[in-house]
C-alpha cells in the first residue's frame, strides 16, 4: 500500500459494513464532516470517557466534529463485531515505551487482536481507518505559512533540507504531507508524538512518501485544506505464519 492517493469513503456508508475478510486484507478509510452548525449534538452511544473528553472542548464545533466521529467508529465497530454500538468495548494498549495505559487505542477482548482502528480529526474533518492488522490514521488542516516554518524545525534535518528548498508558497502543503506521515506511523506502532521521534523518524515532504520498515505507508485523498495518512502494518509471508503456527 505505500504509495499515494489512497481513497477515504463519506460516511456514513452507502451500504453494510465491509466484511472481515475485506478490512483484514486492505484497510478501510473513512471520512466523517462536522454536522451542521446548530445540529443537535448525539452522544448516546458514547461512554462516559468520551463524553467527558467532549465537554472539555471548547468550541461547539470541535464537540460537534468529536462527538459524530466517535458514534462514527462505534457504529462502525459494532457492525463488524455484531455488537451495539454503546456496547463495543474500547481501551489503550500499554505504551511500548514506558508500559503506561496510553498506547494505541484497542477494541477490549478477544476482538482485540481481529480488528484495529485509528481515528483522527482537525478542521472539520475525522478520518477513520480499520484493519485487520495495527493501523494509524492522521488528518490534519494545512497550516499557515508561519506555523509550518516554526513547527519545521521539529523535523528531520533532512526534510527540513526539502522544505527550505521549496518556494515559501509551496511550503505548508509539503510540511502538512510530512507531518501526517509522522502522526500516521507513530499512533499505529503506539509510540506517539515525541521530540526525538519526529527528528529521527525521515517519511519525507515529497509527492511520495518514503518506505518504513515493517510498515506500509500511504497518503489519503482528502478535500482541498487538507493533508491525510494511513500506516498499516504489513502483512506477514503466509509460510512465516504458517511456521509460526502451533
Amino acid at each position: 500500500m505505500t504509495g499515494a492517493g489512497a481513497a477515504a469513503l463519506p460516511w456514513p456508508p452507502a451500504g453494510p459494513a465491509p466484511y472481515p475478510a475485506e478490512w483484514s486484507r486492505v484497510p478501510q478509510l473513512w471520512l466523517v464532516q462536522a454536522p451542521e452548525a446548530g445540529a443537535p449534538l448525539d452522544m448516546s452511544v458514547l461512554d462516559e470517557g468520551e463524553r467527558g473528553r467532549a465537554a472539555a472542548l471548547r468550541r461547539p464545533a470541535d464537540r460537534a466534529l468529536f462527538a459524530a466521529a466517535h458514534t462514527a467508529l462505534r457504529r462502525l465497530l459494532g457492525s463488524c463485531l455484531d455488537l451495539p454500538a454503546d456496547r463495543v468495548p474500547l481501551t489503550r494498549l500499554p505504551c511500548p515505551g514506558c508500559g503506561g495505559p496510553h498506547g494505541r487505542p484497542a477494541v477490549a477482548g478477544p476482538s482485540g487482536g481481529e480488528v484495529h482502528f485509528s481515528l483522527s480529526r482537525s478542521g472539520g474533518l475525522a478520518l477513520l481507518g480499520l484493519a485487520g492488522r495495527p493501523i494509524g490514521v492522521d488528518i490534519e488542516r494545512v497550516p499557515g505559512a508561519r506555523m509550518a516554518e516554526d513547527v519545521a524545525a521539529s523535523l528531520h534535518p533532512s526534510e527540513q533540507a526539502e522544505l527550505a528548498a521549496l518556494p515559501r508558497a509551496r511550503r505548508p502543503a509539503a510540511f502538512a504531507r510530512c507531518w501526517t506521515r509522522k502522526e500516521a506511523c507513530l499512533k499505529a506502532t503506539g509510540a506517539g508524538i515525541s521530540g526525538t521521534s519526529l527528528r529521527t523518524l525521515r517519511l519525507g515532504t515529497g509527492p511520495l512518501p518514503a518506505g518504513v520498515a515493517g510498515w506500509e505507508l500511504t497518503d489519503v485523498r482528502v478535500p482541498p485544506g487538507h493533508a491525510a495518512a494511513c500506516a498499516v502494518r504489513e502483512e506477514e509471508p503466509s509460510g512465516e505464519r504458517d511456521r509460526s503456527a502451533p
